[in-house]
């Protein structure tokens, strides 16, 4: 009898103490009517397996992600950590800072010179600088240093490089995304706009982190998609600004300006779609 009291005592010890470590892991209250665990256990789903033999034609562009316009929204906010959502370029530092997710210079955008955690905090505005500050007690001016944070709202448009190609296997168009690069604007002290790439990541080493995360749905908060989901399934706006050439694929704007390079983007996009067009005879 003695041993079945002490063992009852025993567990009630054990269940309570285990309680109050759950209760004090799990402060904060849900913040909904269930727990959202799906997304975050979300994989990317593989790309069907091509062969080089079965690619009979593709063409390179490059292409502007606007943030400001109404379709793009979703990847612009929220500026900060919200609802268990980042932004894009949230998602991104996050990946670079906290999992691993190479990050590449701007210098070329075939990935092959790798950039520190450092480096990509400075191309986002994280500098430090020295300034003239004025001391009402001592009536001098001091020189202080000040620390400038990440500005992720800087970041107004996302250039984006991807490949279009028509597998025969398929007897489809296709096109996959190859990389993603971030484009600050801001003002300097001199009052002028000015813009300017950040860094570029690898779309294919960055799909695993975007599968993770949830993009806002202003239809539906239940059915929220992943970043990932957004790019696949092409829900975004975009214009072209690009194409591989023979003059070192240089950008549109280094040869038109204003209506022409409207009308020479939508040349090379009506181009990608005639070329699938004309293979099929009606």
């Amino acid at each position: 009898m003695r041993k079945l009291v002490l063992t009852v005592f025993v567990l009630a010890v054990v269940f309570q103490g285990i309680t109050e470590i759950n209760a004090q892991g799990n402060d904060r209250p849900l913040d909904g009517i269930v727990e959202r665990e799906q997304m975050q256990n979300r994989r990317p789903v593989p790309y069907p397996s091509i062969r080089e033999a079965d690619i009979m034609w593709e063409k390179r562009v490059w292409r502007i992600i606007d943030l400001r316009e109404k379709m793009n929204l979703p990847l612009y906010y929220p500026l900060e950590f919200q609802d268990d959502r980042y932004s894009l370029v949230g998602v991104l530092l996050h990946g670079i800072q906290y999992e691993g997710l190479p990050a590449y210079s701007t210098n070329d955008d075939e990935f092959r010179v790798r950039l520190s955690r450092d480096e990509v905090n400075e191309e986002m505005g994280a500098t430090t600088e020295m300034t003239e500050v004025f001391d009402p007690d001592t009536e001098q001016y001091e020189t202080v240093e000040v620390q400038h944070d990440v500005r992720v709202d800087q970041v107004k448009q996302i250039l984006v490089k991807e490949v279009w190609f028509f597998d025969r296997n398929y007897s489809r168009m296709d096109v996959r995304i190859l990389g993603l690069c971030p484009i600050r604007e801001y003002t300097n002290d001199a009052g002028d706009v000015l813009k300017r790439q950040t860094f570029w990541v690898n779309y294919p080493e960055a799909r695993d982190v975007l599968a993770r995360y949830e993009v806002f749905n202003p239809v539906n908060d239940a059915q929220r998609r992943s970043f990932d989901d957004i790019f696949i399934k092409r829900y975004f706006d975009s214009y072209i600004v690009q194409e591989s050439n023979v003059h070192d694929n240089r950008g549109i704007e280094s040869y038109a300006t204003g209506v022409d390079a409207i009308l020479e983007s939508e040349r090379i996009r009506e181009e990608i779609f005639t070329f699938e067009h004309d293979l099929w005879e009606f």
